[in-house]
């Protein structure tokens, strides 16, 4: 293909799956993250790998010119990494909600920024932001993951027509629930955040029920969604958002076609 794709967040679960399906097509993969260590497997396959935090800008600098240098072009931005900062509002730290965002948004907005210069010199471009569904619907004590995933749907829907002229598409994947650490994860930082204090009945309650979630055997296989993944960011006439997963679908039509309220009681009573 000769095409050259990033991927961030490329460690492990959906983003280390869809560089394994982009190698297998031809394409010229490089898989981003933190943990170098983690992305091992990849380089023993044929793939590169580059170091990258995307909470630090000379990091996220580096990690864009070394691609460039060697490649002179980034086809395809695959902005996957992320994670899901739990807790009561008033519980978590501005410190904690500005990392969540940080990583979620501002850290995507930045590697972007770095890539589209030179994709609007040729002409062409493929940026794929995986959101959630969580983009489109909420839960309790979960604002700032909720907000920063929110804030990444209208921040792709703009970025799409500011980019439109210059052959570039922008692509939303809105992952519903997974077969990923991601949710025990998300559960821990919510104990340890607002287990004890006045949240602390209804945050045991959401954090038991978050880990059953993900545990459970009806969860969607990661590689699945790395299929959606790879399709939206190679198929020639992309959807504007894919939607994939477990509950995905339902839950974002449940709160579409029967308001906040409905959704409300919906929610709540899964956590009495």
């Amino acid at each position: 293909m000769g095409k050259v794709v990033l991927i961030t967040g490329a460690s492990s679960g959906m983003g280390k799956s869809t560089a394994q399906i982009l190698h297998k097509q031809g394409y010229s993969v490089y898989g981003a993250a933190r943990r170098l260590e983690e992305m091992q497997d990849l380089k023993e396959g044929g793939m590169s790998v580059v170091s990258l935090d995307l909470t630090q800008e000379a990091s996220i600098i580096t990690c864009v010119n070394t691609i460039l240098d060697k490649e002179g072009r980034i086809d395809i931005l695959i902005n996957n990494a992320g994670y899901g900062s739990y807790g009561a509002v008033e519980d978590v730290s501005m410190a904690e909600a500005k990392r969540q965002f940080e990583v979620n948004l501002f850290g995507l907005a930045r590697i972007t920024q770095l890539v589209l210069p030179q994709m609007r010199t040729h002409r062409s471009g493929r940026i794929v932001n995986i959101s959630s569904m969580g983009g489109k619907i909420y839960m309790p004590l979960g604002a700032w993951y909720f907000a920063s995933k929110h804030a990444l749907e209208a921040w792709s829907d703009c970025l799409r027509l500011e980019v439109k002229e210059f052959g570039i598409d922008v692509v939303v994947v809105e992952p519903g629930g997974i077969q990923t650490p991601w949710g025990s994860i998300a559960a821990e930082n919510l104990i340890r955040t607002s287990a004890t204090g006045a949240y602390s009945t209804f945050a045991h309650k959401v954090a038991e029920g978050m880990k059953n979630l993900y545990t459970k055997p009806g969860l969607t296989p990661a590689g699945v969604l790395a299929k959606t993944i790879a399709k939206a960011a190679t198929v020639a006439k992309p959807k504007t958002r894919y939607a994939k997963g477990y509950m995905a679908k339902p839950a974002m039509a449940l709160r579409k076609w029967f308001g906040d309220k409905v959704f409300d009681k919906i929610i709540m009573a899964q956590f009495k």
